[in-house]
């Protein structure tokens, strides 16, 4: 059963469910089950497919989840923030087709489920690390504003039909201009966009989502409208089934890029939400366990004419609040869908897309957060640059494009972290123990003689030439340099380059008449410098336990002032 467990977590919470917890499970799959119909039916749209595919990816891996999910109260389905890359993936070779659209969304979903799979199978949860924040921050709100301005056509009764930001503004402005806007869904669109705002602060952005839309729907009915308006339609009636049909190996070669950076980015946001929802509930929920649930509930969904899915940061809140306790929750959800699917596909008849465009609207806005990035240039401008260049890439190259480009700014962010880490000439401080870094404190004072230096990350091909060249910097300045003391703790690893490189540095350091002693330097990277054979020349009397022991060797005495790593500030 411990196996069973680990790969089929629903079964545990089976076997321990709490009856007490059972109408409250119910309540609350019922109440999310309101807000599943119009975000499911509105990112399938955003996505370039039918709006019945949106219940599908929201049924389905509901169902999956309850069973393979480590966490008891996730909520997964269609995400705004993977709507726009779905499309952009999808529509270039759909040509328009409906079925085919199905099909290539349905392959998309296995092949990024398939990759989470096996990175969860092999314990990969750490590649969720390739988007930094500042990357995160800026990709999400360039995702918002093309999700919004892609929005603003139909929010206004027109549609427009292009392929970036740029354009759809242009289409927007020529719409209107041209006198496209449908008087009556616009009037529709910006009275739900404004109830759905003041609703979502003076209350809830879920429970606002019901009431407009519902109070839409009924107005529709009412003032028999209809016909008079764009609206979302009839869907058709029947359960989920397979739609892969007139696939190629061209479709899964065009669909690998867009299959890894949906699997990146639906895993990244399922990770941090699961971890902060677990946390409230004194759990805790493995990244990797939780890369491979994510990734069979995709799988799932692809198989059966749904969608590439995450976790959803605005309906799991309503699972939440609604008093739900456990999965039961999304099954309860999930089979409402069902019923609503087979016994009342044709209430979408009356639903405005002008109505549902102002819903995905606001949805859309939860991914921004201006504030923070604002923050962010505040604190580190080098962060907040990398935040503004993200965000460029998918407003103005493209979001499938701007994955790519945020992947590629967290590496050259993390090469340039470690290239030039910092590094810190060390002294000594009145009253005070230890030593510390004189530019931060200008009252430290350098021992005669001694150059104490610390370089802040471990030595590898891209930063040894500068270690070498700051180290000899330092000696250069300074006059009278008899001794050379590197505070080596932060030095966790050293490749052959760097190595070459300490060589090199130690070879002219003694052409100058000047002593290398290593501080605090950790066993393993000893035993590389053993291992590459450098015991002669980097023999027991070149280290030093710590900063202090090699100032009192060098000195011949100790002194009372002098104390541990640990002191150092």
């Amino acid at each position: 059963m411990g196996r069973a467990s680990n790969w089929l977590p629903g079964l545990q919470t089976a076997r321990h469910y709490d009856r007490r917890w059972l109408r409250d499970d119910i309540v609350a799959g019922l109440v999310l089950t309101t807000v599943l119909i119009p975000a499911g039916i509105g990112y399938a749209e955003v996505s370039g497919l039918p709006p019945v595919t949106g219940l599908y990816a929201t049924i389905v891996p509901l169902l999956v989840y309850a069973l393979v999910g480590p966490s008891r109260i996730l909520v997964l389905g269609p995400d705004s923030a993977l709507a726009p890359i779905i499309a952009v993936a999808i529509a270039p070779l759909a040509a328009g087709d409906p079925d085919r659209a199905v099909a290539l969304a349905g392959l998309l979903a296995l092949m990024m489920g398939g990759l989470l799979l096996l990175g969860g199978v092999f314990r990969l949860g750490f590649v969720t690390d390739l988007l930094s924040k500042p990357i995160r921050l800026g990709y999400l709100n360039g995702v918002a504003l093309v999700v919004i301005v892609g929005q603003l056509p139909k929010l206004l009764g027109f549609s427009v039909d292009t392929d970036s930001v740029i354009e759809d503004l242009r289409g927007l402005v020529t719409g209107v201009s041209d006198g496209d806007t449908i008087a009556l869904a616009a009037v529709f669109g910006l009275v739900a966009l404004v109830a759905l705002v003041v609703l979502s602060v003076v209350w809830q952005r879920a429970g606002a989502m019901v009431v407009v839309v519902t109070t839409s729907m009924i107005v529709v009915a009412l003032g028999g409208w209809s016909d008079d308006l764009p609206v979302v339609g009839t869907l058709p009636s029947g359960l989920p089934s397979p739609a892969l049909g007139g696939l190629s190996w061209g479709d899964v070669r065009s669909m690998a890029g867009p299959a890894f950076g949906i699997a990146l980015i639906a895993f990244t946001d399922t990770s941090v939400l699961s971890r902060v929802f677990a946390s409230r509930h004194g759990m805790q929920v493995s990244g990797s366990d939780e890369m491979r649930a994510i990734g069979v509930a995709n799988m799932a969904s692809g198989a059966l004419g749904g969608f590439p899915v995450s976790a959803s940061s605005s309906r799991t809140p309503v699972a939440e609040q609604a008093g739900g306790h456990t999965q039961l929750v999304g099954v309860v959800g999930a089979l409402a869908l069902v019923v609503f699917v087979l016994a009342a596909p044709g209430l979408t008849r009356l639903l405005p897309s002008s109505v549902l465009a102002a819903v995905v609207i606001v949805a859309a806005s939860s991914l921004a957060d201006v504030g923070a990035f604002v923050r962010l240039v505040r604190v580190d401008r080098i962060d907040g640059a990398l935040s503004a260049a993200a965000f460029v890439g998918v407003v103005l190259v493209g979001v499938l494009e701007g994955i790519v480009i945020a992947i590629l700014l967290s590496l050259v962010a993390f090469v340039d972290q470690a290239w030039r880490p910092y590094r810190a000439e060390l002294g000594r401080r009145h009253g005070v123990r230890g030593y510390h870094d004189l530019a931060r404190h200008p009252d430290g004072r350098r021992i005669d003689g001694i150059l104490i230096v610390r370089f802040d990350a471990p030595l590898f091909f891209a930063n040894a030439g500068i270690f070498g060249e700051w180290v000899r910097s330092r000696v250069e300045d300074r006059d009278g340099v008899r001794y050379v003391v590197l505070a080596a703790e932060p030095i966790t690893g050293i490749d052959s380059t760097a190595v070459d490189e300490l060589v090199q540095l130690d070879d002219a350091l003694r052409h100058s008449g000047i002593e290398l002693i290593i501080a605090e330097l950790k066993g393993p990277v000893k035993d590389d410098l053993r291992r590459r054979g450098l015991d002669d020349r980097f023999g027991p009397d070149r280290f030093a336990p710590t900063v202090g022991a090699a100032v009192d060797r060098i000195l011949g005495h100790e002194r009372d002032d002098i104390g541990s790593p640990s002191d150092r500030r």
